[in-house]
């Protein structure tokens, strides 16, 4: 029999077994309750963005967090006509990049190396240096190393320079408060700060977009506009939805606003970085990114400088004892990742710490 663990990642995340035990029966995707239990997604997720339904709405679609990511690329950028910045200082920001080179968008990259912030000063001399740019994206809190960038001074220029604004706010969604006032796509997911299963990934967009840009997707299935226009009616997905992962999701919002919706989360997530950082740090693990550009969802740790610090052996004394953490870096310096959403609290994350002072002292040191 698998031995069960605990996931320190930002998604998949290890989830309640009340929203675990929500998936344990069949539904039919065209029964009425069913539908229903869609449209209540869909307006809860309005709620919990503090928007309004007169000028956003949701669309949910089959797939992970990328899927929507490339959907919104094609959904509401016109190769003829419009022009891409991507703001990017992570891989999840290249992959964006990756996307607009498939689909033949025009173009530009900010990069940043993945431990600096975009500034507000750069946006503005990018965006005032080429008119053409039409649509700006980018990542809100990255998990390739954690940062957590600055979104209400960038999106305060992209809005003032008349922009479309897109944000992927994949890790960041329900558990770290974010004005929309600039935003006009908003993209996540199931298996993140909201706690649900993979299955399906959510896009909140304004209105004009959604009714304005039929016909203009270079994918049939990864169609928003045509998405929203079926599944505003009744709460019909136009292909065979994730139904497990769907009331999967419905149990998983219902506990996070039992909890105390985004306050609570937030509390509880930065409380679990914070018992994590200042105990890793105790034992000698320092941090990549600096504490005021740290955001509250994961954490990358550099190698230690000095022993025999071997990252498999590591990695395989956590999972033995319990918890799995991100196999690999993404950065270009020795680091590793622990996450700490989901269905963790300070225990685990005291656990955590405990278990990596037992290993440095019986492998690492010894």
């Amino acid at each position: 029999m698998e031995k069960k663990y605990k996931l320190l990642t930002p998604g998949p995340l290890t989830v309640s077994d009340t929203v675990r035990a929500a998936m344990d029966f069949d539904y039919c995707t065209w029964d009425d309750d069913y539908k229903q239990v869609t449209q209540w997604i869909r307006k809860t997720l309005l709620d919990i963005a503090q928007v309004s339904d007169a000028v956003y709405d949701t669309v949910l679609l089959q797939g992970s967090g990328s899927y929507a990511v490339e959907a919104s690329l094609s959904s509401f950028l016109d190769p003829a006509a419009d022009k891409l910045l991507v703001i990017s200082n992570g891989k999840y920001g290249e992959r964006i990049v990756e996307m607009a080179r498939c689909q033949g968008l025009n173009h530009e990259v900010y990069a940043l190396d993945y431990d600096q912030v975009p500034a507000a000063d750069r946006v503005t001399e990018i965006l005032d240096g080429d008119p053409a740019i039409s649509h700006v994206f980018m990542v809100h809190n990255e998990t390739t190393s954690g940062i957590l960038n600055p979104l209400e001074e960038i999106g305060q220029v992209v809005q003032s320079r008349g922009k479309v604004f897109m944000l992927d706010a994949m890790s960041s969604f329900g558990a770290v408060p974010i004005d929309m006032e600039s935003i006009s796509v908003l993209v996540t997911s199931a298996n993140k700060c909201l706690q649900g299963v993979p299955g399906f990934a959510i896009i909140l967009a304004k209105k004009d977009l959604l009714e304005g840009g039929q016909g203009k997707s270079r994918s049939v299935v990864l169609d928003l506009c045509a998405q929203y226009a079926e599944m505003k009616k009744e709460g019909k997905w136009r292909f065979t939805s994730p139904t497990h992962t769907v009331m999967a999701f419905r149990q998983a919002l219902e506990e996070y606003l039992a909890e105390g919706g985004l306050e609570a989360r937030h509390q509880r997530y930065a409380n679990n970085q914070k018992v994590l950082s200042a105990g890793m740090e105790k034992l000698g693990f320092k941090p990549y990114v600096s504490a005021d550009k740290q955001g509250p969802i994961i954490t990358s740790f550099l190698y230690p400088t000095e022993g025999r610090f071997n990252f498999n052996d590591m990695y395989a004394f956590m999972k033995d004892n319990g918890y799995v953490i991100y196999p690999g870096k993404l950065t270009d310096v020795e680091t590793f990742r622990i996450g700490n959403i989901g269905e963790l609290y300070q225990e685990d994350m005291e656990q955590v710490v405990a278990l990596f002072k037992t290993y440095m002292e019986e492998r690492y040191d010894a």
